[in-house]
């Protein structure tokens, strides 16, 4: 199977500058590997939403999949309290 392309908002560089460097460096590493597996186990389809939710430590990666063009858009990342508001 051919990887999907990973894209990720600016917004998301911002959020992720709030984020303790030990932290990041695992959430890079999560984000990387949705190229491979866009739908890892662990990922959860969001209710009433196109979107999927990864869990990485308090942290969840917030991100819609383009099947069609195989591409996966990263949109926000945060706390998992103040990430879905």
């Amino acid at each position: 199977m051919e990887p999907y392309r990973v894209i990720v908002k600016q917004s998301v560089s911002k959020d992720l500058k709030k984020i303790p460097k030990k932290d990041v460096k695992r959430i890079l590493i999560a984000i990387r590997g949705l190229a491979s597996d866009p739908r890892p186990p662990q990922a959860k389809k969001l209710s009433g939403q196109d979107r999927y939710r990864l869990r990485q430590g308090n942290y969840r990666i917030l991100y819609s999949i383009e099947d069609d063009r195989l591409i996966i858009c990263v949109v926000k990342v945060g706390d998992r309290r103040d990430v879905y508001r």
